[in-house]
């Protein structure tokens, strides 16, 4: 199943698929630290956010790239349940190495203030935060695409769809005083935890309530996967 996983990840960027979404998301990044500096833990907690379409945009390239018909080989030579999770281990390792790009852009571009006093432990903690925030994003952003991707959806239009009401959805129905949050990930509960005091049961219960969420999600990628066949 390694080979099936490296196999994918090498036709993501050979195509020049990989380009367009890390484009974008340098993009998005660039014009959100271009409004001055900011605490570690906030910027990071909105770039959480602004990521999270893109890292969905991402996977779903990513499981498109391959042929129906290869795709379908892999089924036969490794198995359905392996093909199936090498396509999500791919996503995620390409998700990875992206949130990697963004959680040291900031520092690049001076978007973050560095620590007032030698003792201020504002940094490592809201690099933690931070950490945590874009963590938190992975599993639900890959799972959103593999949801949105030809082999679950079918056609472009409705995969396109999917990736546009999940993006959307994800934010309005993360505002606070949303009368039904959850039908989204907390990823803007998770913005508004780093911004402010981040107690251990919150991120404890973030965490659980991203990941019952993914889990969900990648639940129905499966049976719309088994659906089509």
């Amino acid at each position: 199943m390694s080979a099936l996983v490296r196999m994918r990840l090498a036709g993501f960027l050979r195509t020049g698929r990989a380009l367009a979404p890390l484009l974008a998301g340098l993009i998005t990044l660039g014009t959100l630290y271009g409004g001055g500096r900011a605490q570690p833990a906030e910027a990071y907690g909105v770039s959480a956010v602004v990521l999270f379409p893109v890292l969905a945009w991402q996977t779903k390239i990513l499981l498109d790239v391959e042929p129906d018909v290869q795709r379908r080989l892999a089924q036969v030579t490794v198995g359905v349940a392996r093909e199936r999770l090498a396509g999500l281990l791919a996503a995620a390792v390409a998700a990875l190495a992206t949130v990697t790009v963004a959680l040291l852009f900031p520092w690049l571009v001076g978007g973050v203030s560095g620590p007032v006093d030698p003792g201020d432990r504002s940094i490592p903690v809201g690099l933690a935060l931070g950490l945590w925030a874009h963590v938190l994003v992975v599993p639900a952003a890959v799972a959103l695409g593999a949801l949105a991707s030809r082999a679950s959806v079918g056609g472009a239009g409705y995969g396109v769809a999917v990736l546009a009401l999940g993006g959307v959805g994800a934010v309005v129905f993360g505002l606070t005083g949303s009368v039904a949050p959850w039908l989204a990930p907390p990823i803007m509960a998770a913005a508004r935890t780093t911004a402010g005091d981040a107690a251990a049961l919150t991120v404890l219960g973030l965490s659980g309530w991203a990941s019952a969420w993914s889990a969900a999600v990648v639940g129905g990628y499966l049976w719309r996967r088994r659906a089509q066949g």
